[in-house]
């Protein structure tokens, strides 16, 4: 078996993997408790966090060494993303990063969008809209990169759109391409597609990685209060009616890392094959996160469902970070043409 066989069936971490994932994990954990995730959420955005996040490197860390980044691979970025997931950082970074690596791709990025003092935005739609549309982090992005038809175009505002109130607590905009000061056509035909393409393919998978992280912390939440709960004289978490479904999250959390660093070893070494995996990736996590993070809230009862519970800042980020990019199911429909076009040459 070749190297590159190997690999597609091993989900193994190097050790400079495990010594990234340990950085950002202990970054995040002093960095983004969750009284500085509640403090953020009138605007969805902490500075702060930001400019710390950017002196690590973090948007350098996305971007190939030809534009002056680190070239790290996909599976680093999963990495990350699981961490911000974990600790609901209210930061654009899998937004930026996703627009950024399509600007070096089209060759128009610049200085000031690697190192992320200035913060670039996409939208992460799967079909191709036309007009005013919602972008995740239109509210927070000096730039915004948009389809137009057969154009990628590159959105300046000089006062940026207005955020909106939204369940999933993001920077998040609606945002009309033609009120923008500055319209600029970065690529157009099938080229620009397929690499507006891939910056959505690989959006999907770093906010599906993103969930597999809020997932895992529900999950510790939950386990950490059934363990000191007790009924009858003994823990709840002995209860099959908890045990079990703790379990089953334990499984949706393996399921999705696999899922998520398999898919990105393919984006990064064989793109033109197992395109249906970095979607998939997503729709598989937008569904359970949501599941998941519900079933966290039951664990606690009363107190799960209190506003200032963690598991219900969880709960509502994992219900709105899914439909942040529009409804899951379109992309389910592209996964099933992908499939379906496999399949019809076969």
């Amino acid at each position: 078996m070749d190297r590159y066989e190997l690999r597609r069936l091993d989900y193994s971490l190097s050790e400079d993997h495990q010594a990234l994932q340990a950085a950002y994990k202990d970054f995040f954990a002093t960095r983004c408790t969750i009284e500085t995730v509640r403090a953020a959420e009138e605007t969805g955005f902490d500075k702060n966090l930001w400019e710390r996040l950017c002196a690590m490197d973090a948007t350098t860390m996305a971007l190939p060494e030809s534009v002056g980044g680190d070239g790290a691979t996909l599976v680093d970025l999963t990495l990350v993303a699981e961490e911000i997931g974990r600790s609901l950082a209210p930061v654009p970074w899998i937004d930026h990063i996703c627009a950024a690596r399509l600007l070096a791709r089209l060759g128009s990025v610049e200085a000031d969008v690697v190192n992320g003092r200035q913060i670039v935005a996409l939208d992460p739609r799967q079909d191709n809209v036309s007009g005013v549309r919602l972008i995740p982090a239109g509210s927070v992005a000096d730039h915004i990169i948009v389809r137009d038809g057969d154009d990628v175009v590159l959105l300046s505002f000089s006062t940026r759109p207005v955020r909106v109130d939204n369940i999933g607590k993001l920077p998040m905009a609606w945002v009309d391409p033609a009120a923008a000061d500055s319209r600029t056509v970065l690529a157009s035909g099938a080229q620009a597609s397929a690499e507006y393409q891939r910056a959505l393919d690989e959006w999907r998978l770093l906010t599906g990685a993103a969930l597999v992280g809020l997932v895992e912390e529900t999950m510790t939440i939950a386990a950490e209060f059934s363990k000191t709960r007790y009924t009858l004289g003994v823990p709840i978490s002995t209860l099959q009616a908890i045990s079990h479904p703790l379990a089953n999250i334990a499984i949706t959390v393996q399921g999705g890392r696999n899922l998520a660093r398999r898919a990105a070893w393919f984006l990064d070494n064989e793109p033109g094959e197992r395109r249906e995996l970095a979607p998939s990736v997503f729709v598989f996590m937008a569904e359970e996160a949501a599941k998941a993070a519900t079933m966290a809230v039951h664990v606690q009862g009363g107190l799960g469902v209190s506003a200032e519970a963690a598991a219900t800042a969880y709960l509502v980020r994992a219900r709105g970070w899914a439909v942040a990019g529009g409804d899951p199911g379109v992309t389910a429909k592209y996964i099933a043409q992908i499939v379906a076009d496999r399949e019809g040459r076969s």
